[in-house]
């Protein structure tokens, strides 16, 4: 099972990274053995783009940067996707015995079949559920990925959906 949320435009900028971090944060502290990753964002100023750190849970190696800092003004991507690679290949092998895989988000690079892509497929695949983000942007390509497996959750009831989850699973 799949369960994601989006949120609306007027969301604050991280505020799914936020919400990931916190959820993952909750259900460690009940208890729950989980599996994923969280992002955190590091704002440099209004004329910077944050960096970005992902931290695999449980790991307690330090984050992985996996921004590029281009300079003030740039407008290219600047995920550095060998270290979003890199964070996936220390995420897989925390998957087994999990009862919940928390991934950040579906983003571009899930849209085109790489980053959390295949970890997600596996989990689901072993019936382990999975819980994420979707920006709209990508919630067409996520919806063609997930199909009828996926369920939408508002924000607010994203922690009761893992806890139900948890405890179906018991």
């Amino acid at each position: 099972m799949l369960a994601w949320f989006g949120l609306d435009e007027s969301a604050a900028p991280g505020a799914a990274d936020r919400l990931i971090a916190d959820l993952a944060r909750d259900l460690q502290a009940r208890g729950m053995r989980i599996a994923g990753a969280v992002q955190t964002n590091h704002d440099l100023g209004p004329d910077c783009a944050c960096d970005m750190d992902m931290q695999v849970i449980g790991d307690q190696t330090a984050p992985v940067r996996i921004s590029q800092s281009l300079g003030a003004g740039a407008s290219g991507c600047r995920l550095d996707t060998g270290a979003l690679e890199e964070v996936v290949a220390r995420t897989a092998p925390t998957l087994p015995g999990a009862e919940l895989v928390i991934i950040p988000k579906f983003g571009r690079q899930e849209a085109m079949g790489r980053g959390f892509y295949s970890l997600i497929a596996q989990a689901a695949a072993d019936g382990q559920p999975v819980v994420l983000y979707v920006p709209r942007q990508q919630r067409a390509a996520f919806i063609d990925f997930a199909g009828d497996l996926a369920v939408e959750l508002p924000p607010e009831a994203v922690t009761d959906w893992c806890l139900g989850q948890a405890a179906a699973l018991s």
